[in-house]
């Protein structure tokens, strides 16, 4: 069997996979913002795995991985803190360490014709490119978020504009899913829109996929972009779990190298 562990910003994931693909146990907690407290709960979360017969586990990373290694540890500051010693303390198998968007854009783009582009929107926007059913070297320094847009007068990074936080801090609510007037969806739209046009410029891709929160309701407000983008835009098949089976697939693949 092979375990997944999706540490997002505002909730992490341990899936439970059988060899075929199919997940077996899940467990979610909040992803605390103290590392301690953080390493803690997952340590207790996935003691509860430790009698499955585990051959891998993979770690999707909400930040920069270089050499199995955690780099940049997204919007935490978290760059010191080691995640590989508790894991490896609980099982004796090979560790992997990958960037979530990575993982989703593995297992989204999974036999799509072409490259592809996955953007996640969630509580920042992060951003990986597959081709041929593997991640590409280009992925490796893919920060979409970070780009800066000009949007209602103001310059910020694209994240601070078309992230689901950043559209709930804008409209006041609790889940930007929610927003439902064609007004809202305008305006999710617009901010969306933004960083699209130069990434289709610098990478052209035959297909984006909106992931994350924003790609639950990617059919309604997808109709008001300003222009058609002349490229297949689409929903994930899996909004909650894209990273998770992003995972499975990364783990059979290194199984096989």
């Amino acid at each position: 069997m092979y375990l997944a562990i999706d540490i997002g910003g505002t909730k992490t994931l341990i899936a439970l996979f059988s060899k075929h693909g199919r997940v077996i146990k899940r467990l979610k907690f909040k992803t605390s913002k103290n590392a301690r407290i953080f390493l803690n709960d997952l340590t207790e979360g996935l003691a509860g795995f430790r009698r499955s017969k585990i051959k891998s586990v993979t770690v999707a990373i909400p930040g920069l991985v270089q050499n199995n290694y955690t780099v940049k540890f997204g919007n935490r500051d978290w760059n010191n803190i080691d995640i590989y010693g508790p894991i490896k303390n609980l099982f004796d198998c090979p560790i992997y360490f990958e960037n979530d968007a990575n993982l989703a854009a593995l297992f989204e783009s999974f036999r799509l014709p072409g490259k592809v582009v996955f953007l996640t929107f969630s509580t920042g926007i992060g951003g990986g490119i597959a081709e041929k059913n593997r991640i590409l070297p280009e992925s490796a320094g893919f920060e979409p978020g970070h780009r800066k847009y000009t949007f209602d007068g103001r310059t910020k990074e694209w994240e601070d504009i078309a992230a689901a936080s950043a559209i709930e801090a804008a409209h006041h609510v609790d889940y930007a899913t929610s927003l439902r007037t064609k007004m809202e969806l305008t305006d999710i739209a617009n901010r969306i829109y933004l960083g699209l046009p130069d990434i289709i410029k610098e990478y052209h891709p035959d297909t984006i996929i909106i992931g994350g929160p924003m790609g639950k309701t990617f059919k309604l407000y997808s109709k008001y972009f300003p222009s058609d983008l002349g490229v297949k835009l689409r929903r994930p098949k899996r909004p909650n779990e894209s990273v998770i089976y992003g995972c499975y697939i990364y783990a059979k693949q290194k199984e096989r190298e």
